[in-house]
């Protein structure tokens, strides 16, 4: 070999070395309790805080918080638990709710344990990311805590996939899911796919039931299906009520409510979220004067 081309193709070799992903490795899991997953990178991204609301705090879904607070914290002592889907209305608490559970395991005498000391830890995975499962759960099968991966706002559209994917995690495959390991998901669907996706896979198909099956059967994985429905009057009502009181705001229970119906017929909507974000312009409302 030319001796003169060595310098150059070292130049190369290490741009090329440079490029190349890192091995995927779990360094800095006992740092926090929460985490988000960069595919890309292979590492999780610590996340000190997690924003999230006080599940005391969220009316309306008294059956659904106790399902899944009892679940959690089962999976926490190492008990058998229940991969969970939250579906249904938007702004209802779905995300809040897997949030909200996660922190309360992981308090110490009502007080937040030290990071990185939580019975579990929750590890958020973007829907774009589904493919890269298997390789994240090889790397969890084998650690000493305890994780709960959760897909917000999880669904998929026509020609997608990606579902394939998460339906063989669900089943573990041939090695089985992870003891560690358990899945929340929260979505607007609750089969996860739109009404259309099912009809053209049922009429285009050589057997339409299996294809429509195929589809439907990925929600069947999930042990827990949490239905999250319209909000009511009086449970907006009684939403607005709450998040006021534990803020102490000094304003009546009648102007508050008739601001509250207003803020929500602006919005066009009743749901916790609307009633969470009516409390946060109030609350600065009131504080600036």
């Amino acid at each position: 070999m030319n001796q003169t081309l060595l310098p150059a193709l070292d130049r190369i070799a290490a741009a090329l070395e440079r490029l190349s992903p890192p091995p995927a490795t779990l360094e800095g899991v006992d740092t926090a309790d929460a985490f988000v997953w960069l595919p890309e990178r292979g590492r999780l991204l610590p996340i000190p805080h997690v924003a999230h609301v006080s599940v005391d705090l969220l009316q309306g879904i008294d059956l659904q918080r106790r399902i899944l607070l009892e679940n959690t914290r089962h999976f926490a002592h190492g008990l058998p638990a229940n991969n969970a889907m939250l579906w249904g209305a938007r702004g209802m608490g779905k995300s809040s709710l897997v949030k909200g559970a996660h922190a309360l395991v992981n308090q110490v005498d009502g007080k937040p344990c030290t990071p990185g000391k939580g019975l579990v830890a929750l590890i958020e995975i973007q829907r774009e990311d589904l493919t890269s499962l298997p390789l994240l759960l090889s790397l969890l099968r084998e650690n000493h805590r305890r994780f709960i991966l959760f897909c917000d706002d999880l669904s998929f559209e026509k020609e997608d996939r990606d579902y394939k994917a998460l339906k063989s995690v669900l089943d573990g495959g041939i090695a089985g899911r992870p003891e560690n390991v358990l899945f929340y998901a929260t979505s607007n669907r609750r089969h996860l796919m739109p009404r259309d996706m099912i009809e053209n896979e049922r009429s285009t198909a050589i057997n339409p039931s299996e294809a429509t099956e195929e589809k439907v059967s990925l929600s069947d994985r999930f042990g827990l299906w949490l239905g999250f429905h319209a909000c009511e009057q009086d449970t907006y009502t009684d939403m607005v009520q709450t998040y006021a009181q534990a803020r102490n705001l000094p304003i009546s229970t009648d102007v508050l409510l008739a601001r509250a119906n207003e803020w929500a017929i602006t919005r066009g909507s009743r749901s916790g979220r609307v009633a969470y974000q009516f409390i946060e312009a109030l609350t600065a409302e009131l504080a600036a004067h």
